[in-house]
């Protein structure tokens, strides 16, 4: 509610009107229109997003050494993702499928264009 310690006045109107207090206290259509377009742009993936161990730098890839980790590297995402896509798909573990229940995929290394909320980007844009 808006306030910590109501009035006398403001208590008793919303003891009567318990409904018109909950509705005051949400964004009008405008406010919430403004807040869900900018959380779409902020969280829109953009085609050409790079994300971690996707390729290695070209400066990167003539010394052995790090070549090698990031190969090393890029195969434990590639595994991580195959973890979550097998706890997803098992029926044993609570909470991970079954009618209205959403797919776990917040870590999984790469994402499509768009707002999936899966994929870890090199960077951010906020």
């Amino acid at each position: 509610m808006p306030t910590e310690d109501p009035t006398a006045e403001e208590w008793e109107w919303f003891m009567n009107k318990p409904e018109e207090a909950l509705l005051r206290c949400f964004p009008s259509q405008i406010q919430a229109t403004k807040v869900m377009a900018i959380l779409d742009v902020l969280s829109n993936h953009s085609p050409d997003e790079e994300y971690i161990g996707e390729k290695i730098e070209p400066y990167w890839a003539e010394d052995p050494v790090i070549n090698a980790a990031f190969e090393v590297f890029s195969g434990k995402l590639k595994e991580l993702e195959g973890i979550i896509d097998a706890r997803n798909n098992d029926s044993k573990l609570s909470n991970r499928n079954g009618a209205g229940v959403m797919p776990y995929e917040l870590l999984k290394p790469y994402s499509e264009p768009g707002v999936t909320g899966k994929g870890v980007p090199y960077s951010i844009s906020i």
